[in-house]
């Protein structure tokens, strides 16, 4: 019985400061990012894609991962532009190779896609650190 209780105490000592930092906390809409502010935002059609096609979306949004590190890596250079270019390129890579496919094949093609840009983004993170991009 003395366990339970000082387990009970225990547990209400370390909940109660969790619990007022969880109410000090303001969430935020704002979605600026760090590096890059004029990043092209996705297109709006990939923006309002159904949940059931959301996967469509995950597969761009890799292939336009993985041409930014490649870009990024042939270009030698990490200024702007070159790491975030307009989206029209991934979108028609997706149009072109992955319209028609299948969930599962989508969905193997992401990975691909992330392997890619994660082995593309070893080389490419150095350059970009280096451009004060990363």
């Amino acid at each position: 019985m003395m366990r339970a209780v000082a387990i009970g105490s225990l547990l209400v000592v370390l909940g109660a400061p969790a619990g007022v930092a969880e109410r000090n906390l303001v969430p935020t809409l704002e979605n600026q990012p760090d590096v890059c502010p004029d990043q092209p935002p996705e297109p709006e059609w990939m923006q309002n894609i159904d949940v059931r096609e959301s996967h469509k979306r995950l597969l761009i949004q890799q292939i336009y991962r993985a041409q930014s590190m490649q870009r990024i890596v042939e270009a030698q250079s990490c200024e702007c532009p070159t790491r975030y270019p307009s989206w029209a390129a991934a979108e028609r890579v997706y149009v072109e190779r992955f319209a028609s496919s299948e969930y599962w094949d989508i969905v193997e093609a992401t990975s691909q896609y992330r392997r890619q840009a994660n082995e593309l983004r070893r080389v490419a993170m150095p350059i970009c650190e280096a451009a004060g991009n990363w």
